[in-house]
């Protein structure tokens, strides 16, 4: 088959490897429908995960077609159509008892694309494919489904949840990204007070208006004064950081309130600075995590009901041959206006 294997750090390449087999009972094997990228695979890319080696396959995120089960799964057959997340779950350790699968003890947690090879390929093997794939219905078209392997679940448990997120609250998304996008959609969920999105990217802000920001701000135009002034001095009660980097992340905690929620969602691959001098007496609660995807069955009811908006984040569309093609767009967002990449089909 073909599949899009890491080299080296700053290149990639769409080669022939060997097909994926059957290796547990608890495993299935997935035709790729549909695919996409992250921009994890960027900092990938770049270096940031030392851990993912040369030649691995990339990719966590896939919306595809059962087409091998191992004896031991129960789950889903071959035929099904199925949602594949970006988290494995073994079901049996202690973090997995507690819905805690992006910490799984077992062989699971973030394991596609990072320590085996993942999803930007014809075929993947999934590993604990009872709690790893969730049957799709067909109303829910795929590209739309896609992108609840990853970007939803990642937005809204460790942004939304993680932040608690509450009415009327002033909550600040610093990156606008497609993960930012959807903390943007899912703070929705809660009644909060304002919504303010913050980019460098003016296509970006305008996609957060579209999603349900109530104020959107250039990041090199002061944002802090704005949610300043917008709550009187205190400061968000919510601020989510959805970047990646030091700067955006040292912002976030000049704008929380005393009492306020910092939620880290952005892959770091820089140490930050935290300043407690300023920090310690503000009773402020700062969180990071890695998503556990509990939330995928309650978010894919969202979208079949029609309150998850996931058509507008996707800006480009791509079969499934180009994927180098995809990642040079997806990898030039400012330039390109990418939000967020599909790819399907020959």
């Amino acid at each position: 088959m073909k599949a899009l294997v890491l080299q080296e750090p700053g290149r990639i390449a769409w080669q022939d490897v060997p097909d994926p087999v059957v290796e547990d009972p608890a495993d299935a094997i997935v035709r790729v429908d549909a695919v996409t990228i992250c921009g994890t695979d960027l900092h990938i890319l770049k270096g940031d995960v030392p851990e993912v080696t040369p030649g691995r396959v990339l990719g966590h995120e896939a919306v595809g077609t059962v087409v091998e089960a191992g004896g031991g799964v129960r789950a889903v057959r071959p035929g099904d159509r199925v949602l594949v997340s970006c988290i494995s779950a073994c079901g049996r350790c202690r973090f997995c008892r507690e819905s805690r699968y992006g910490q799984c003890r077992g062989g699971g947690g973030w394991i596609l694309g990072h320590t085996i090879d993942g999803t930007q390929a014809e075929y993947v093997r999934v590993p604990f494919a009872d709690l790893s794939v969730h049957p799709l219905p067909d109303s829910i078209d795929g590209f739309d489904a896609v992108l609840l392997a990853d970007i939803f679940p990642t937005a809204y448990e460790v942004g939304v949840l993680s932040g608690a997120v509450r009415p009327a609250d002033t909550v600040v998304v610093v990156g606008a990204g497609p993960v930012g996008l959807a903390a943007v959609a899912t703070a929705r969920f809660y009644s909060p007070g304002r919504v303010i999105a913050v980019d460098l990217a003016e296509s970006r802000l305008a996609a957060a208006r579209a999603l349900g920001a109530d104020a959107t701000v250039n990041a090199g135009e002061e944002p802090e004064q704005l949610v300043a002034d917008l709550t009187d001095g205190l400061g968000a009660d919510v601020v989510m950081e959805a970047v990646g980097v030091p700067e955006t992340f040292e912002m976030c905690t000049r704008m929380v309130r005393p009492g306020g929620r910092v939620a880290n969602i952005g892959v770091h691959g820089k140490p930050a600075v935290l300043h407690l001098e300023d920090l310690w007496i503000k009773d402020v609660t700062i969180t990071t995590g890695l998503v556990d995807t509990s939330s995928t069955p309650l978010l894919l009811r969202m979208m079949a009901a029609g309150r998850l908006p996931s058509a507008s984040l996707i800006t480009h569309r791509f079969a499934l041959g180009q994927m180098e093609e995809a990642y040079g767009v997806f990898g030039r967002a400012a330039e390109t206006g990418a939000l967020k990449v599909a790819l399907g089909g020959a």
